[in-house]
């Protein structure tokens, strides 16, 4: 089981335990297909904002950890340059510094997986796009902060969008209506924007509807050597026609598989269907992100959009292998719904993450080292398939035990890498997990805090807020006593 890792030492579960079928791949490997979503992390942000902690089953750790900038090189060309690093986790502040105790994360340490591809290309730089925009106008769209947020949004985008890009717009309530067939921006921005400006709340929620038929629009209005794209706006809460996600993308199979239109994901809404939003765009080969307010929407629309309409790597995976000899247990943080079977890393039929340029992706274990170690520590590999020729390409890097071996909360550590440990261990404690070395919430806006000074980053200081709001709304009881669950163990 990937990520897991339970015992995979000669003798081990798979040889005691008839009743059991031997696991075709060692436990020490954890593959994951790659995941640029940030949505979990931005809705988290406003639930707190209205004085509520976020379900616990809406929180994803990795999606909190690629929020925020990691500084990563990034190479000169197409595919990933590929990173591994980390710290030793250590006791907590205020703990017994001489041996740990209290802390239960003395011989634990943070290993940090970053992938990077190359920087997004200018506008004028990039090729045209014909993007498909499906719209929720349902009636529960009508709350300030939804609607209105959407039509702002598309304001913004119109006037970012070249002349020779191409946009269409779907709505849907409890029916699909083509508001706007494919149309050139060039001398049309105006009747783009008084379609946008008439769109008002109605009814029901159909998604299945107004994907389905904006896949259809995306197809008539295809244009060969354009990025093609469907971006769907809505707060995801279907109650009408076709509600699961998996009954929706199989109606559209055949425009994604044929024309290779991917599509985005824009949640918004206090009420946010945050879970159905993420598998419809994880099978959709597409990503989403989470829009609160007008700011929100301007680094979407402006900042982060060019990086989602083109793609560098389809159905990209990693796969981190981990030595027996130095690695006693290891912990993937996040990605439980992203993981792949570890002999499928190489199948290429499986599906896996599109990555675009301007892109990192940041997985973070949390592991073990066994006594006295020395040597490596892990393998870790990416495997991706060229948009254009559909070649696997692979890029690997190797980590040892003196990458280590500084202190997670050290002066001689990357602020980068504390803003990710930050992150995580927040992730964790919303959903009352027990990452090893956990600090407090207290403690961890305080880091947090810190870091938004030494980074000069804006977002950082959301992030510090974010968990003092957290801190506050559940008491000031901080928790995270850093004792691991027994998983993960190699033998």
């Amino acid at each position: 089981a990937p990520g897991t890792g339970r015992s995979a030492a000669p003798g081990g579960e798979g040889a005691t335990d008839t009743a059991r079928p031997k696991p075709e791949a060692p436990d020490y490997l954890s593959t994951f297909a790659l995941d640029v979503d940030t949505a979990s992390y931005g809705y988290a942000r406003r639930t707190l904002g209205d004085g509520r902690l976020p379900s616990p089953g809406d929180v994803r750790p990795e999606e909190f950890v690629n929020s925020f900038r990691q500084g990563y090189e990034r190479p000169k060309g197409p595919g990933f340059a590929l990173n591994v690093d980390g710290a030793r986790i250590g006791p907590r502040k205020g703990a017994d510094k001489a041996g740990g105790e209290g802390s239960g994360a003395s011989d634990w340490s943070l290993l940090r997986v970053g992938l990077a591809t190359e920087a997004a290309p200018t506008t004028a730089e990039r090729p045209p796009a014909a993007l498909t925009f499906v719209v929720d106008i349902s009636g529960s769209m009508a709350e300030t902060g939804r609607l209105d947020l959407v039509r702002t949004s598309l304001d913004i985008l119109t006037d970012e969008l070249r002349d020779d890009d191409s946009l269409a717009l779907v709505t849907f309530s409890d029916e699909a209506e083509t508001r706007l067939p494919m149309t050139r921006l060039g001398g049309n921005r105006n009747r783009i924007k008084d379609v946008v400006e008439e769109l008002r709340p109605a009814r029901s929620t159909n998604v299945g509807a107004g994907v389905t038929l904006g896949y259809e629009e995306s197809v008539e209005g295809h244009r060969e050597g354009a990025t093609n794209r469907v971006v769907l706006l809505s707060d995801a809460l279907a109650n009408t026609g076709d509600t699961e996600a998996e009954s929706i993308l199989k109606k559209i199979d055949s425009a994604r598989r044929e024309y290779g239109i991917t599509l985005f994901g824009v949640g918004v809404g206090s009420d946010y269907g945050d879970a159905f939003m993420e598998r419809l765009t994880n099978k959709g080969d597409g990503n989403t992100t989470y829009v609160g307010d007008e700011e929100q929407a301007r680094k979407v629309f402006v900042d982060q959009l060019p990086a989602h309409l083109e793609i560098r790597a389809r159905d990209a995976k990693a796969q981190v292998a981990f030595d027996r000899k130095t690695v006693r247990q290891f912990r993937l943080i996040g990605y439980e719904n992203r993981k792949v079977a570890d002999e499928d890393f190489r199948d290429d039929g499986v599906d896996g993450g599109e990555v675009g340029p301007g892109h990192t992706v940041t997985a973070l274990y949390a592991v073990r080292l066994r006594e006295g170690a020395s040597g490596t520590v892990a393998t870790a590999t990416v495997r991706w398939l060229d948009p254009a020729s559909r070649k696997a390409r692979e890029e690997t890097g190797t980590v040892r035990t003196g990458a280590l071996e500084g202190p997670l909360w050290g002066d001689a550590t990357g602020d980068r890498l504390q803003v990710a440990a930050v992150a995580a261990y927040f992730a964790d404690h919303l959903r009352g997990g027990d990452l090893p070395g956990a600090p407090d919430l207290s403690e961890l806006a305080s880091r947090a805090s810190d870091l938004a000074e030494s980074t000069e980053d804006s977002s950082v200081r959301k992030l510090a807020t974010a968990i003092g709001q957290a801190d506050r709304i559940a008491g000031g009881a901080g928790t995270g006593d850093g004792r691991g669950q027994d998983e993960g163990e190699i033998g």
